[in-house]
């Protein structure tokens, strides 16, 4: 039986293949991928974030699935990927948010949190023992009346987006803010948006149920989740808009 091409370069510990590939690296990014979709959009009033959060039966109760998280008062981050690694990373990231804040008395940079995080996932593709964190974390805040969006990827890499997705929708919401995203948005109009790629990714199902919502707003520079009688109104607005757009595209 001949052995599978790789198959030595992917066990136990992480290191490179002779074509420079890591491989636990690639299935940690498969994981992110199976993951459902998250979604942040930068606008002028703040940032926002979406997730679709669809329950995998009728019998889990849709409250317990969260997505979103609050890391301080002015930075938020949705997931993707396996649950329990990105709570890991969630905590590692309210840790050093608020080691920063009692050594330097002041808030946390967004940019700073985020290569701290990708800092910790670098390691793990690095060290034997451990394997990489099998899930993405996009980070957005709002700092010196600025706002921030990073997408971390299990690698440890990092990237600043203007608006981002990672999960299962990742292409389909990739285009559609490549279609529709505008410098100058409102926060409302980012949630719309954030909505119609959930939408088109999800191919429709869509519910108030299977999203949740946050903003970190400018003015206020304060992460707020949305409620569900608030997110009931942006997805009742998303349903009747769709099909009169899929109308007049026909």
């Amino acid at each position: 039986m001949q052995p599978m091409p790789g198959a030595g370069y992917d066990r136990a510990i992480t290191v490179f293949s002779p074509d420079g590939r890591l491989f636990q690296v690639e299935y940690a990014r498969e994981a992110v991928k199976r993951g459902t979709t998250s979604l942040g959009v930068k606008s002028r009033e703040g940032i926002v974030l979406v997730v679709d959060k669809r329950p995998t039966s009728n019998l889990v109760e849709p409250q317990s699935i969260e997505k979103i998280f609050q890391i301080d008062e002015h930075i938020g981050a949705a997931t993707s990927g396996l649950v329990a690694d990105a709570r890991a990373l969630i905590d590692r990231a309210r840790i050093e948010s608020q080691i920063n804040k009692i050594t330097y008395n002041e808030p946390i940079r967004v940019d700073s949190l985020a290569k701290k995080i990708c800092d910790m996932k670098q390691m793990y593709t690095q060290h034997g023992g451990v394997r990489p964190f099998g899930s993405a974390l996009i980070l957005g805040g709002v700092y010196d009346n600025g706002c921030r969006l990073f997408e971390t990827d299990p690698s440890g890499a990092l990237i600043e987006y203007k608006a981002t997705a990672i999960g299962a929708g990742r292409q389909i919401a990739m285009e559609e803010f490549e279609k529709k995203y505008k410098e100058d948005m409102s926060l409302t109009e980012a949630i719309d948006m954030a909505l119609d790629a959930v939408y088109e990714a999800t191919e429709g199902k869509t519910s108030a149920e299977s999203v949740e919502i946050a903003v970190i707003e400018l003015e206020t520079k304060m992460f707020k989740k949305l409620t569900p009688d608030e997110i009931d109104e942006y997805v009742e607005e998303l349903l009747l808009r769709k099909p009169k757009e899929e109308a007049e595209e026909e």
